[in-house]
């Protein structure tokens, strides 16, 4: 069926200029290392989580960040601060490199924060931004997952929502097997183009079906950019799966009520960090990729994959 939403922007459109990142979870995953540490600052390499997704969100014209936190985790804010007196110490030693590390989380974006009462969904912690985001556009971008910065999601997904005034999602293609851990998109085809990936309108939303329900293998990842009337959506729908209050939910309902969604199935490099598995191979990857480790770490690695694993 061709794509029947519009596909000139109207004049009143304009980019997303604000995110919110939803931050509130418990991270049982990795306990015991998250019962005092954000899972968002656990690192990768010498930066955290959190600081790449804001990298991520800054490179893409986004400077106007509110993290939803959670009860013990204000030291993500604090990462983003300044510090006059490590600063002033790496100064005195004339170390120019830690420096410049140190003050680069400051200067990314202004950050903001609110605190969730009680984590009760992804829909419920979204619904935190509304009073920061107004009516406009926004992107929302998970804590625990980012993109190879050599290999950008975001900004075509911004340009696209311009462009249909609609949801933008993020996809990515999973084995059948997985479609249990995803919100699932129903697709058809779409005459519209985006410079990060194919682009298809979503016709449907299920939260984590069973391989055989599910209707494709496009799943959503952590990547969305959503229209301001999304808040009111959250208001209209009850809790959904696991007793939460679900943004598939919401956004079903738009799209059930003719917003316009969709999809760019994306290709590129995805670091999933929301599982300690997720989390060790991005460590590996990234460290492999750095100009100062990758050779030396990448000789260990294959020594240690060989003699050690292999035996």
């Amino acid at each position: 069926m061709p794509d029947t939403t519009p596909h000139q922007p109207a004049p009143s459109r304009q980019r997303a200029v604000k995110a919110v990142i939803p931050a509130a979870g418990l991270a049982t995953r990795f306990l015991p290392a998250t019962k005092a540490v954000p899972k968002e600052l656990l690192p990768v390499v010498d930066r955290p989580v959190l600081q790449y997704i804001v990298e991520e969100a800054a490179a893409a014209g986004i400077r106007d960040i509110l993290l939803v936190t959670g009860r013990g985790k204000t030291s993500m804010v604090d990462h983003f601060d300044r510090r006059p007196d490590l600063e002033a110490r790496l100064a005195e030693k004339g170390d120019d490199e830690r420096l410049a590390a140190v003050r680069r989380p400051s200067e990314l974006a202004e950050i903001y924060t609110c605190r969730q009462g009680e984590p009760l969904g992804l829909g419920h912690a979204i619904s935190y931004g509304e009073s920061h985001v107004g009516n406009e556009a926004f992107a929302c971008l998970l804590g625990d997952e980012f993109v190879e910065e050599t290999e950008p999601l975001l900004p075509a997904m911004l340009d696209l929502q311009a462009q249909t005034g609609g949801i933008v999602l993020a996809l990515i293609e999973v084995e059948p097997d997985e479609t249990s851990r995803y919100g699932i998109a129903s697709v058809e085809p779409s005459d519209l183009t985006g410079d990060a990936g194919e682009v298809l309108r979503v016709t449907g939303l299920v939260e984590k079906p069973k391989p055989e329900e599910a209707p494709s293998n496009l799943a959503v990842i952590g990547r969305y950019v959503l229209p301001p009337t999304l808040f009111d959506a959250i208001r209209r729908i009850g809790p959904g799966a696991g007793g939460e209050i679900q943004l598939t939910d919401a956004m079903a309902l738009l799209l059930a009520e003719g917003t316009p969604v969709h999809g760019i199935v994306y290709r590129g490099t995805r670091y999933d960090t929301g599982m300690p598995l997720g989390y060790l191979q991005a460590v590996v990857q990234l460290a492999c990729k750095r100009d100062d480790l990758g050779q030396p770490f990448s000789q260990w690695l294959t020594q240690f994959v060989e003699k050690d694993l292999r035996g």
